[in-house]
């Protein structure tokens, strides 16, 4: 696997449905989804009227399905748009950046209170009660309390998604989105695999940090995000 396979990331969901997290999949040849308690993302084969039924097949009308896509999405009948927005999609390896007084920790079950308190403030992405399953999530801890965190999500093939970078308002300015992005980076480039993320078009001052850091931006794609009618 390498660059000349970033078609994969075009439909980054779908991709990632059908290849790696093939075992998460919820759904069938035509819809997919993650599992709610996860993520939201889901996606279908193409956008006939046929996919988006197989689509509603798999959602409540409480839940929403956010899909990732190269092209618009034409909404049919029996489903509202609650979000439609551009992502530019980043990829590459962010430059190391150390620390010198702070400690990276890894995450697991035990901080999902903490990793939900921190997301919640932050608001870096939808990020649920099983969403740290999905791969490898590093922290840093202040005075107890975790302040800033990354990890993994998607994996379409041998591309690795980073996400939920966030830091506490109280501790931004001392590196700590930088330093956790790299060392996520150097994780996910240790298994042969490669790093990209996704970022709101919107958020100019994430995707300076990202650039600076050495990314590149790959395309921009269509977030949307639906709820089935009643």
């Amino acid at each position: 696997m390498s660059f000349s396979d970033e078609a994969l990331l075009d439909r980054p969901i779908w991709s990632a449905l059908t290849t790696s997290h093939q075992h998460l999949a919820e759904g069938g040849p035509r819809a997919r989804r993650y599992p709610v308690d996860m993520t939201p993302f889901a996606d279908m084969i193409d956008m006939s009227a046929e996919s988006f039924a197989a689509l509603g097949d798999l959602m409540s009308p409480s839940q929403v399905a956010a899909l990732f896509t190269p092209d618009a999405v034409d909404v049919p009948a029996g489903f509202k748009v609650v979000l439609a927005e551009s992502g530019d999609q980043m990829i590459g390896s962010p430059a190391d950046s150390p620390l010198r007084d702070a400690e990276i920790v890894t995450l697991g079950k035990a901080d999902v209170s903490a990793m939900m308190a921190l997301t919640a403030l932050t608001k870096p992405g939808p990020f649920a009660a099983r969403t740290h399953e999905l791969g490898t999530f590093l922290g840093i801890r202040a005075g107890g309390e975790l302040v800033a965190m990354t990890g993994e999500r998607m994996k379409p093939g041998k591309f690795v998604e980073m996400t939920a970078v966030c830091v506490h308002p109280d501790y931004r300015g001392r590196g700590y989105a930088q330093a956790l992005l790299a060392a996520v980076a150097r994780r996910i480039e240790a298994r042969g695999e490669i790093p990209f993320l996704h970022v709101f078009s919107n958020n100019t001052s994430a995707i300076a940090l990202y650039e600076r850091q050495g990314m590149r931006l790959r395309r921009r794609l269509h977030v949307t995000a639906l709820m089935k009618l009643e």
